[in-house]
């Protein structure tokens, strides 16, 4: 028996021997140059002798503490990151830090800064935040890209991030760096209890052998990193250029009409596009067909074509030639079995006018789909629905204009990113000039929703009618494309978020522009909520959200999450939006928006304008937002402090009108959204203060301004009589203010 078995056995080494003779003739790495530090392999373009790796950003330093019993770890010179894999397919996975907050013996670190490197994070991570009530963001820049929060629950802590004493979200895409900020969820846990949050590889995180709560022992975690060779060159990888040769056939397997310099990819290799967005390209060289090559494309001649004649004599089946060529397998008849000429020679002629023939159709098929695309995406999108509109009469919107989409493309450059005004959560803003010189901004969402079409197209008939100096115009759309596409008038001097946290020379934000702004945002938002047909909830005042014209007038602008109720209607409950820092804190626990979730957001701006300080920021005091801070120095009677160093030094005699202001932004910034004004006091209001300022003599006038108490009030604000309000001010709107009246039509959804 042992003697028949021999055989056998003798085969399976035989194939053994021959499956790692195989892979010892694969090159991973240049010649002379170490193919692996401790267990990880270092495959070109990474390396760690001098000449081994493409430049410093690909250098591997072997790191070793000299003891025979640990095994050396590799390092990412530049970044600095431990090195846990690396794939010649683009990816490598690191150890990157975990950032904690009130945790003994921890130090506070953050993720590695990749900006300026050839890696970037890849959408296989998540960012995920451990810790009882707490609120962890990303932050790239001033502006929070992501995060998440998590609740408290002392008997749920366990295997799982749900939620529950942990969190976790998605992270964008094309990301390089963020810091990582932590803010206290209102009514949860305690600010001073241990907190940490990272980024980790899904797969890692998700795994069943990952014990979450284990984590805060830890100081890294893994971490999976995109890299791209696409600003390299042929003769950077290479050492050489790869020309295309007259017989037509070439070793430069990316087209140069693909990428923007001379990159591309060897022989047996092949060079794969992957779009990151609409104008930008990533470029990826890869062995052929997994099934016909491998190796490391990096490499001349790094790529191996698979002997499958050789590894299976009967790979083609009884009967049957075998023969390998580079790139593939063919299998054959043997001469006398073979078919005779003619029948090739008809068989050819019937392929090649088979070909010309699909291929002229396709080009028919190509332009028929086109027109159908665009006639289904403006059924889709309502416009019939909307020409209907415009041709009954019955609505004033003689001006909304429906765009062609090539017309749009034309506008801007085909969405050139040169011609990118702003990035927000709804979509891109391009500025564009329409065929008689007038600038318009085009806005391009990231997505629909699924909203209804007569929804949808009553809210774009409603928004064209509101003719006030203080809203952003909408001009019309274009419904041709599978986004809607929204157009409106330019405003040529950017956001007031820039002029309050950035220095301008060109242009001094005084204590009476400040104070103008600040009436001027109040008279749009009591327009928008009392003197519409239907109240418009804009849900996402901030700064950055509102532009000043080429007078340096406020307009309010990025309407993509508002809604509008009918009057019956006391709130909506929806899914949260808005930014961080002008949240409203009772909507974010209820998901119910009301106009006083509004009125919160304009106090924060108001806030902003006596303090110049951001909505967040990075220091721990108050919970890091501005409203904690304000309402703080509020109550401990030192709101000169925290007030704007360029107001205090102009407005030397206007301290009651600042005090008067404060008092007003902390009655909108109240926790209850009961006990806070409407926007039609607000404005008012505001409206008597400038007048006062204008005057140069503020006087305390018979109106009381009530402060109340948290826990005193309990009616709410539409059991307050204000008739001592309107008998005293009247209304704040103009006739300018409100130049056309709103049609009678419902509106529910914008985006």
């Amino acid at each position: 028996m042992e003697g028949k078995q021999f055989p056998f056995y003798l085969l399976l080494l035989f194939s053994w021997l021959m499956v790692n003779q195989v892979a010892s003739d694969i090159p991973t790495t240049k010649k002379g140059c170490d193919p692996q530090c401790g267990n990880v392999s270092i495959p070109f373009p990474f390396g760690i002798k001098q000449g081994c790796f493409l430049d410093e950003w690909f250098e591997i330093v072997c790191q070793n503490d000299n003891s025979s019993n640990t095994i050396p770890k590799p390092i990412l010179n530049r970044t600095k990151l431990e090195v846990i894999e690396i794939s010649v397919e683009g990816t490598l996975q690191v150890r990157n830090p975990i950032t904690f907050l009130n945790c003994s013996d921890k130090q506070i670190r953050q993720s590695a800064n990749l900006e300026g490197s050839p890696f970037k994070y890849s959408q296989n991570n998540k960012f995920a935040a451990v810790g009882c009530g707490a609120i962890a963001l990303m932050n790239s820049g001033e502006a929070s890209i992501g995060g998440c929060s998590s609740i408290c629950n002392n008997t749920a802590y366990g295997n799982s991030c749900n939620g529950i004493n942990c969190c976790q979200t998605t992270i964008p895409s094309n990301l390089k760096s963020f810091n990582t900020i932590f803010l206290n969820l209102p009514g949860e846990g305690s600010g001073n209890q241990c907190k940490f949050a990272f980024m980790a590889d899904q797969r890692w995180l998700e795994s069943g052998s990952t014990n979450i709560s284990a984590i805060q022992d830890m100081v890294d975690v893994p971490v999976e990193l995109n890299w791209e060779l696409y600003h390299y060159s042929t003769y950077d990888i290479f050492g050489t250029f790869v020309e295309t040769n007259s017989s037509g056939s070439s070793e430069y397997n990316c087209s140069t009409n693909i990428a923007t310099s001379e990159y591309g990819c060897y022989a047996n290799s092949s060079c794969d596009v992957y779009i990151v967005n609409a104008n930008q390209q990533r470029l990826q060289c890869t062995c052929g067909s997994s099934w016909a090559f491998e190796g490391n494309p990096y490499l001349l001649q790094g790529c191996k074509d698979i002997d499958h004649c050789k590894k299976d004599p009967n790979y083609c089946g009884e009967g049957y030639i075998c023969t390998d060529y580079p790139g593939g397998v063919g299998c054959s008849l043997p001469e006398h079995k073979k078919s005779p000429l003619k029948a090739i020679l008809i068989g050819v002629g019937s392929g090649v006018l088979g070909l010309l023939f699909l291929s002229a159709s396709a080009w028919l098929l190509t332009k028929y789909i086109k027109k159908r695309r665009r006639e289904k995406f403006f059924k889709q999108n309502g416009g019939l629905l909307l020409q209907q509109q415009l041709s009954s009469g019955e609505a004033n919107i003689e001006k909304t204009k429906l765009f062609k989409s090539d017309e749009l493309e034309k506008v801007t450059d085909q969405f050139n990113t040169n011609r990118v005004l702003g990035q927000g959560g709804q979509g891109t803003v391009y500025k564009g000039m329409l065929a008689d010189g007038k600038i318009v901004a085009v806005k391009k969402s990231k997505k629909v929703d699924g909203f209804k079409v007569a929804e949808f197209i009553n809210e774009v008939v409603i928004l064209s009618q509101i003719n006030h100096r203080s809203v952003v115009k909408l001009l019309g759309c274009c419904l041709e494309t599978e986004v809607p596409l929204l157009v409106y008038e330019f405003i040529p001097n950017g956001t007031l978020f820039r002029y309050i946290h950035d220095q301008n020379e060109g242009f001094e934000l005084t204590w009476e522009t400040r104070l103008r702004i600040a009436q001027e945002i109040a008279g749009a938002l009591s327009y928008l909520h009392s003197a519409a047909s239907f109240p418009i909830y804009h849900r996402d005042i901030k700064s950055s959200n509102i532009l000043l014209d080429e007078k340096y007038r406020a307009k309010i602008a990025d309407f993509g999450t508002s809604r509008s109720v009918t009057i019956e209607q006391t709130h909506l409950t929806t899914l949260v939006y808005g930014t961080f820092g002008y949240l409203d804190p009772e909507y974010f626990q209820s998901s119910q928006f009301t106009d006083k979730s509004d009125v919160y957001s304009f106090g924060v701006v108001l806030a902003e304008l006596l303090t110049g300080r951001k909505p967040v920021f990075m220091e721990a005091e108050e919970g890091g937002s501005l409203a904690a801070s304000f309402i703080l120095s509020m109550e401990e009677n030192r709101l000169f402090d925290i007030v704007d160093a360029r107001v205090l030094k102009e407005a030397t005699g206007e301290k009651e009108a600042i005090m008067a202001v404060a008092k007003l932004a902390k009655r909108c910034l109240d926790l209850s959204g009961r006990k806070r004004p409407s926007m039609n006091e607000v404005a008012m209001e505001l409206e008597r203060i400038q007048k006062s300022v204008k005057a140069s003599d503020y006087v305390e006038q018979n109106v009381e301004v009530v402060e109340y108490d948290r826990n005193e009030m309990t009616a709410p604000w539409d059991d307050v009589s204000i008739s001592t309000w309107s008998a005293s001010y009247g209304g704040i709107a103009s006739s300018s203010d409100m130049e056309a009246p709103l049609n009678e039509k419902h509106m529910v959804t914008y985006k």
